[in-house]
């Protein structure tokens, strides 16, 4: 008898069963760890879906990309400054009508760029195969990510097929990795450095992959299709320098869009050095954006 190799390939992501619900707050079914994918040599990627109970007709998707540094986080944390709400920021944005999808990614002790880029893309593609189990309406997807999560939100949103995403909004991430050696004070950074975020990132420093970097840069595949975006920046961020949202934010102009950037004055990175009531800004801006984008 030969044996049934077939068996050992792995299964769908899109038929397995999809985890119990649980109930973190009033008004919202959270699915915590559902598997969209599965890269060989990998480990299995999932996500967290926050959806309103009792939804009728589907639902607009925020899909929120955590940061890290490429190197780190969790798929379920806004930052430092949104931990202590209650009910959470992504309850908030069920209850405000919203299908919240929160996934891992490879990060770059797993695996270098591309892979990232194409972990989203994955997630994306799962969203609509899954679309009618979810009651989900994909076609109405924005995408969000916090720093590093930022640049690769971003990156995703420019390099998927028009239609595929609704908008993107990026808070303080890098946008061009080739630009961070002129955008970062002098001697604070050095693009030969071979454990430097971005490095890590690359498989390699920037200065040595000038294309790798290139291709990883947000600014370098904003086209006549790019969707709507909304830029947040801290004026004193002093990791990822302001002028990184500029570049993007200039680069889609030059491609014929009018982007929202605003420059949060007296941010630094993560929101420090804001009050209470201007970080919540960051996020009314953030959802007043998301309604705006897909009718909601």
């Amino acid at each position: 008898m030969t044996f049934p190799f077939h068996l050992l390939a792995p299964p769908d992501p899109a038929a397995l069963p999809l985890p119990h619900p649980a109930r973190p707050a009033d008004g919202v079914t959270l699915l915590r760890g559902a598997v969209y994918a599965l890269p060989e040599g990998s480990r299995p990627l999932t996500a967290d879906l926050w959806l309103p109970e009792d939804a009728t007709g589907p639902l607009p998707v925020v899909v929120f990309v955590h940061g890290g540094g490429w190197r780190a986080g969790l798929r379920d944390d806004l930052g430092p400054r949104f931990r202590d709400w209650t009910p959470g920021p992504f309850a908030r944005l069920a209850r405000a009508g919203f299908a919240v999808v929160c996934p891992d990614y490879r990060l770059s002790g797993e695996a270098p760029h591309p892979a990232q880029q194409g972990d989203l893309a994955a997630v994306l593609a799962w969203l609509r195969a899954r679309a009618g189990d979810l009651g989900l309406d994909p076609a109405r997807t924005v995408l969000w990510g916090e720093s590093a999560g930022g640049h690769l939100a971003a990156l995703t949103a420019l390099t998927q097929p028009p239609g595929t995403v609704a908008g993107c909004v990026t808070w303080y991430a890098p946008t061009d990795l080739p630009g961070l050696a002129e955008d970062r004070p002098a001697g604070t950074y050095d693009a030969h450095d071979p454990s430097s975020y971005e490095a890590l990132l690359l498989g390699g420093p920037p200065a040595d992959r000038p294309e790798a970097a290139r291709d990883a840069s947000p600014v370098t595949h904003a086209g006549p299709d790019a969707p709507p975006f909304l830029l947040l920046h801290g004026t004193d961020d002093s990791l990822v320098p302001a002028r990184q949202s500029v570049r993007l934010a200039e680069a889609l102009r030059a491609a014929g869009h009018h982007p929202d950037l605003r420059l949060v004055t007296g941010g630094d990175h993560l929101w420090v050095g804001l009050s209470d009531a201007d970080a919540e800004d960051c996020y009314a801006r953030t959802l007043t954006f998301a309604r705006r984008c897909t009718g909601a």
